[in-house]
């Protein structure tokens, strides 16, 4: 009997066109884990206006990054996909489905169905948890599995964010810079409205989460609440460098208004300009691949908005892409020794 391993990543347009990022915005955002109000104002705040002034925009910032391939996050995850299964050998089957667009989920799990695997681990690539990511794809692969006649075993990777391997991956790739030459490191992730850590606090955390010190360990009562883990994965990746105390910032970055979990990237990025910094090292460590959010939102913009306030040039450290540790991790995850 064979074992299925499901990748699941976010996704990707198939093109940079108008056309096509309007499709890919228009299925993201109505997921009602992403813009979790009233189905009637997030049909209207979606369709009739986040989608028609927001793809055109979203169109030309995927053109500067889309290479003869296609889409960075897609060709990597594509690439992952491929050195899992050889790492893995024959008694297991990898697939990759994308939460929206392509690849479908229906047709990488309908791919392990015909494989008749005994038993599927899904793996969502997002190391920290989060309803609009981790939560939906999860749901949505459940609720695909939920119509088959038969449904096999099924394990989840909800998190690895602490895994030894991840952390291994992370440091490795960060290594391959001259820490030595920048004034001033910053953790980016992406940002979440600040009523999403909330919810998920009332869910897990018996409400105990207030936005603040609550977060600065992890414990029973925020084991899966996303500011904590990525604030747990600064100080793992932080000791792991050795980065002093003093020299770094956790931030969040990717905001729609000033209700999302701060601090805010752009903001602190302004301000360390001001104070003088004149090189950053800008890590991402929620996302796995490249992909828009970090090679032009923080390779360019942030970049250009760091020079404007007296900076000098911020570099970006590359995500794992198909980096030999990263593949080393997703086996451990898969084959659960770890």
């Amino acid at each position: 009997m064979k074992t299925g391993v499901l990748l699941i990543n976010l996704g990707t347009p198939d093109s940079p066109s108008t056309k096509d990022v309007r499709k890919y915005l228009t299925e993201f955002l109505n997921d009602p884990r992403v813009i979790d109000i009233n189905p009637v104002g997030r049909f209207l705040l979606v369709n009739g206006i986040i989608v028609p002034f927001r793809a055109p925009k979203s169109a030309k910032l995927y053109q500067h990054i889309w290479t003869s391939e296609g889409s960075p996050l897609l060709i990597y995850s594509l690439k992952t996909k491929k050195l899992l299964q050889e790492a893995l050998g024959k008694d297991y089957v990898v697939e990759l489905g994308m939460r929206y667009q392509s690849p479908p989920l229906a047709e990488a799990l309908d791919n392990l169905r015909k494989a008749q695997v005994d038993n599927i681990i899904l793996i969502p690539m997002y190391p920290q948890y989060a309803s609009s990511s981790t939560g939906s794809s999860v749901e949505k692969a459940l609720e695909i599995l939920g119509k088959w006649e038969v449904t096999p075993s099924v394990r989840i990777i909800s998190k690895f964010y602490d895994h030894p391997l991840f952390l291994k991956a992370c440091i490795e790739v960060a290594q391959q810079y001259d820490l030595s030459k920048y004034d001033h490191y910053i953790f980016s992730y992406h940002g979440l409205p600040e009523r999403h850590i909330r919810k998920g606090s009332e869910h897990y955390g018996g409400g105990t989460c207030n936005m603040g010190s609550c977060c600065d360990a992890i414990g029973e009562n925020n084991a899966y609440c996303y500011r904590a883990a990525c604030f747990a994965t600064t100080r793992a990746l932080v000791k792991g460098l050795g980065i002093p105390e003093g020299k770094y910032t956790s931030t969040f970055q990717s905001r729609l208004n000033d209700k999302w979990i701060k601090p805010y990237s752009d903001a602190v990025i302004t301000e360390k300009a001001q104070q003088g910094v004149k090189r950053m090292l800008v890590f991402s460590p929620a996302f796995v691949a490249d992909c828009l959010e970090t090679i032009y939102e923080i390779g360019t913009e942030y970049d250009e908005l760091f020079r404007k306030h007296g900076g000098e040039k911020i570099e970006l450290v590359r995500s794992l892409n198909d980096h030999p540790s990263w593949i080393a991790a997703l086996k451990e995850m898969a084959t659960g020794t770890v």
